[in-house]
């Protein structure tokens, strides 16, 4: 086949929420049976046309594959597991005889519905998104059961666009998938390997036939080191998938494979040695290859090699000059190189022009639009040469020169501070002796029951604070209906019997965003927003400068519900680990020193807690897995900042206060040894999902600290019954001790409805008394 000229600069995707969220509302009405599936596909159309009309305005070439087609109405994983047939077992009954789903059966995977459970979800490498988790068994029948991938690439031709169809690989699909429920022992999903490929040489045919000259393989897989398959297993896998799919002739569109997120390291020497027609490179959180082989260096020559040098995953407008260096140097490897995004601009929201209140921080920050711009200048410098676009990296170096020495960006009293701290300030002392002490204090039955933090926030709710924030309603009016709410949540709590009771959050728009706008250092976007999973969508706050804490920020509410009840209440905290990992975090310091100032602030907000009377205060960590790095040699460093701006939050609470965690979405036996050096006293972490499997490694783990592994997931909308509830408790309790268990939901509830956060906790609190019931009469 005649390989097709690669685009000078491209992107490996972009944002597909829309830049009013239009994607997030369309899906949510469709599942209110508000708009049926016909009307959903055309909100969708109408977006993704949009979408390339702005791509191309923005630079992007219209006919050359320059514009991705990584559109997906729910999850990329899940919409490459339909693609391929790879539905399970429980959702048979949503296929058709060609193995195809609808988009209600669709959702149904991602979501559940009545007493089946959704596919499992966890986090996409280390971002803040979540896949959900193919499950493949030696069983599982692997078809071209979708041609979505098709039909919108069709739909992009008919508008004038030849674009760049994308979908994840088929080993990095492979190597993120979990074994069926029903697969035998030792059974790896990548054992499958042959017959995904032979589906995916199908859909490579089905695109070919339908004029695409250039498909995008995504496989991040290959530089996540924290996989746990042999790496001479995965590199067979990898040169088996490519020889096949790159062999398919003129049935074929060329390929590119990429590799975000990281180095590919020895993936390359495969991949250099492969047909494939070109390879895209992560160049922020990867490094240029040297001390290559003789052979690899040939492969590369032939080839065309994608330099993502334009950060992706952060806002900031960073080092145009580096990053031009940076692609220009990749000419030593091959004649052919093209400019692009170090991932998908997923990552990070549309438009920094949509904000009106970042004046002061304008000039330093570039989101996807932006990005795209960059690209476009930097292709244009490696065709025209360097001195062509000379004025827009002048430009680019002043504004990092300014944003380096504005004010705010260092504050000596902030880094005093940090300097001065012992290893004291990093030590609770005896975990023994604060068990003991808050047993006494506590007085708590055995197995307590609690929730995370947050319950349902309703449109009252979210009115009421938007009017505050437009002046319309008074502070004296809003803190009246905040109480009103947390007293309703009180009450609801105590009815309901639970133990341990929280504020329910009413007055928080977002876990890291509160903090944000309390804290100094941070500012916060109006139009900002960001997928993390399915319809969520989030707005990270964007951490520009040395961070301190002006005022007491959660005290008055914490106070004011513990007068309500005679049972504990939480204090309420995000972590400092949590907090960067959820905001665009200054790129001109190491995070570390970053974490132990977010940590400080927070050593504060405990004292003046406990000052008030809080008993149990929880910071919540559920992004430490998350920032894992995904090269083993940069674990110990990252674990060393991140437990100690934890503990450094926390060391400073009496022996008698209670110190709870929250960790989510993980794979957490790969942290086993994080999780027991933050010593909390009690750590909730999600589990439903996947039906209590983190159990195994914190029995293996020898873990003694209270710990509460979720029951019920409150991701999905199904209300679990009792007997599912309590199946999973006594299953914890197989391998916890009693004494160490607490019950709770996987998460807070924010985004759940009233009605089903009502029946399921009512639920949870049944299973906990039958099973409280049956401990308590074997003792």
């Amino acid at each position: 086949m005649t390989t097709p000229a690669f685009p000078t600069g491209t992107i490996l995707g972009y944002p597909r929420i829309g830049r009013r969220r239009e994607l997030k509302k369309a899906v949510e009405a469709f599942w209110a049976g508000r708009i049926d599936a016909v009307e959903l596909e055309a909100a969708a159309a109408e977006l993704r046309a949009t979408t390339r009309e702005r791509l191309a305005g923005l630079g992007l070439g219209r006919t050359d594959s320059a514009i991705p087609e990584s559109f997906s109405f729910y999850d990329q994983v899940l919409d490459a597991a339909v693609t391929v047939g790879a539905v399970p077992a429980r959702f048979s009954d949503l296929v058709d005889a060609d193995a195809a789903i609808d988009l209600a059966g669709y959702f149904t995977l991602a979501r559940g519905d009545g007493e089946r459970a959704p596919l499992e979800m966890t986090k996409w490498f280390d971002t803040n998104y979540h896949y959900l988790v193919p499950e493949i068994g030696p069983d599982t029948r692997f078809t071209l059961a979708n041609d979505r991938i098709v039909r919108e690439f069709v739909e992009a031709k008919a508008a004038g666009f030849v674009t760049r169809p994308v979908i994840v690989g088929p080993v990095t699909f492979l190597l993120l998938s979990k074994a069926a429920a029903d697969a035998p022992a030792g059974f790896q999903p990548l054992s499958r390997l042959g017959d995904l490929v032979a589906v995916y040489q199908e859909l490579l045919a089905r695109l070919a036939d339908a004029g695409v000259e250039w498909v995008q393989l995504d496989e991040p897989g290959l530089v996540n080191e924290s996989i746990e398959i042999p790496r001479a297993t995965q590199l067979e896998a990898l040169a088996t998938a490519y020889d096949v799919l790159a062999a398919g002739g003129s049935r074929r569109p060329a390929i590119v494979v990429a590799a975000p997120y990281g180095s590919l390291d020895d993936a390359l020497d495969v991949l250099a040695a492969s047909a494939i027609e070109a390879i895209a490179i992560d160049l922020v959180r990867g490094t240029l290859p040297i001390g290559l082989a003789d052979d690899t260096r040939a492969g590369l020559a032939d080839k065309t090699l994608v330099a993502g040098v334009i950060d992706g995953h952060n806002i900031w407008r960073g080092d145009l000059a580096a990053a031009f260096d940076t692609a220009a140097a990749v000419l030593d490897l091959s004649p052919s190189v093209a400019v692009s995004t170090s991932t998908s601009l997923q990552h990070v929201p549309h438009d920094v022009d949509d904000e009106s209140a970042l004046d002061h921080l304008n000039g330093w920050l570039a989101f996807a639009d932006q990005k795209v711009a960059q690209v476009a200048v930097l292709a244009r410098g490696l065709v025209d040469g360097r001195s062509a676009i000379a004025a827009e990296l002048d430009a680019a170096s002043a504004a990092l020169a300014q944003r380096l020495s504005a004010p705010g960006v260092r504050d000596g009293a902030v880094r005093a501070r940090a300097a001065a701290l012992t290893d004291a300030d990093f030590s609770r002392g005896d975990y023994a002796e604060r068990l003991a002490v808050q047993t006494e204090e506590l007085d708590l039955p055995p197995l307590p029951t609690t929730t995370i933090g947050s319950f349902p926030q309703t449109g009252e709710i979210r009115r009421a604070r938007a009017a505050h924030n437009r002046g319309e309603l008074s502070e004296a009016d809003y803190v009246a209906e905040m109480r009103a709410e947390i007293s309703r949540v009180v009450d609801l709590q105590e009815e309901i019997g639970l133990d341990v009771l929280v504020h329910g959050e009413p007055e928080r728009n977002d876990m890291v965003q509160y903090f944000a706008e309390n804290l100094d250092g941070f500012d916060v976007t109006e139009n900002g927003w960001v997928q993390s999973y399915g319809s969520r969508c989030t707005r990270p706050s964007i951490l520009w400068g040395d961070v301190s804490r002006p005022a007491p920020i959660t005290v008055e509410w914490s106070a004011y519900t513990q007068s309500l009840t005679e049972k504990p209440v939480k204090g309420m905290l995000t972590g400092p680990v949590t907090i960067l990992a959820w905001s665009f975090v200054r790129d001109d310091q190491p995070l570390g020193e970053t974490a132990r100032q977010v940590g400080l602030a927070l050593r504060d907000e405990i004292a003046d807690l406990e000052a008030a009377g809080i008993r149990i205060v929880q910071v919540d960590e559920p992004a430490l897995r998350e920032l894992l790095p995904l090269k083993k040699a940069d674990h110990a460093d990252y674990l060393d900042w991140s437990v100690g701006s934890f503990r450094l939050a926390t060391a400073g609470a009496r022996t008698a206060t209670q110190i709870h965690t929250h960790l989510c979405y993980s794979e957490f036996g790969v942290i086993i040894d994080a999780i027991l050096g933050l010593d909390a006293d009690v750590t909730s972490i999600e589990a439903a999902r996947s039906r209590m499997e983190v159990v195994a490694d914190l029995e293996s783990s020898g873990f003694d600290h209270g710990i509460g592994p979720g029951v019920y997931d409150i991701h999905s909308p199904r209300v679990p019954s009792v007997t599912e509830l309590t199946e999973l408790i006594e299953h914890a309790l197989d391998a916890i001790p009693e004494r160490q268990l607490w019950i709770n939901p996987d998460c807070g509830l924010k985004t759940r409805g009233y009605d089903e956060t009502v029946a399921s906790l009512r639920n949870m609190l049944d299973a906990t008394r039958g099973v409280r019931a049956s401990v308590t009469a074997s003792v």
